[in-house]
């Protein structure tokens, strides 16, 4: 019997202890999710945790990243369905603050994530979604679509305004209402961005 590559044993081990903290978080939530409970379910002991994340903590920045991967893989799926580039990035920030709606989304990136790992713009996905932004704002200038803006200025407000809008519907006692809201004003707010005539 060969054995496996180190490489290959360490990815199936974290991605198990990921999988049953996703489903433990995304559930009971970080706070009520018991370690030895977790690595139990996962078939692994408490050990290899703190070996591959560090702490509870660290994991629970594992579960966010590999969220936010999928989310910004859905993302990008809802742009490159739009008919023009403005159409895409105003559908890719809607769909954004529509994923607010969704309870693992909702428990895990918007209510335990900040409130464990502190100001969401100091994790490592945030700066990667503001250099995605700018990106995409600097070519929306360039071709005469948006006004002449900075275009990061511009990426820095509206990313503050998605993640807040997310956060205030997350929270919200009626998310679908605070959600429709939202977008409307945002909406109204991206308009304000658009060259005239």
């Amino acid at each position: 019997m060969t054995r496996r590559p180190r490489k290959e044993m360490i990815a199936e081990t974290r991605a198990k202890l990921i999988g049953a903290a996703r489903a433990a978080f995304g559930t009971v939530g970080y706070a009520e999710t018991s370690m030895d409970e977790l690595t139990a379910t996962a078939g692994l002991t408490r050990g290899a945790l703190y070996h591959h994340f560090g702490d509870k903590k660290g994991l629970l920045a594992a579960v966010i990243a590999e969220i936010d991967a999928e989310m910004n893989e859905r993302l990008r799926i809802v742009s490159d369905r739009a008919t023009d580039p403005w159409a895409g990035f105003r559908d890719e920030c809607t769909a954004y603050i529509e994923m607010a709606l969704e309870p693992e989304i909702q428990r895990v990136v918007l209510r335990d994530g900040p409130a464990v790992l502190g100001d969401p713009w100091t994790w490592p996905t945030q700066s990667a979604c503001i250099l995605s932004m700018t990106d995409s704002l600097g070519r929306l200038r360039e071709a005469g679509v948006i006004l002449a803006v900075d275009a990061e200025a511009a990426a820095r407000l509206i990313a503050g305004a998605t993640l807040h809008a997310a956060q205030w519907i997350a929270h919200a006692p009626d998310a679908p209402q605070a959600s429709r809201k939202a977008i409307e004003a945002f909406d109204a707010m991206l308009d304000g961005l658009l060259v005239r005539g």
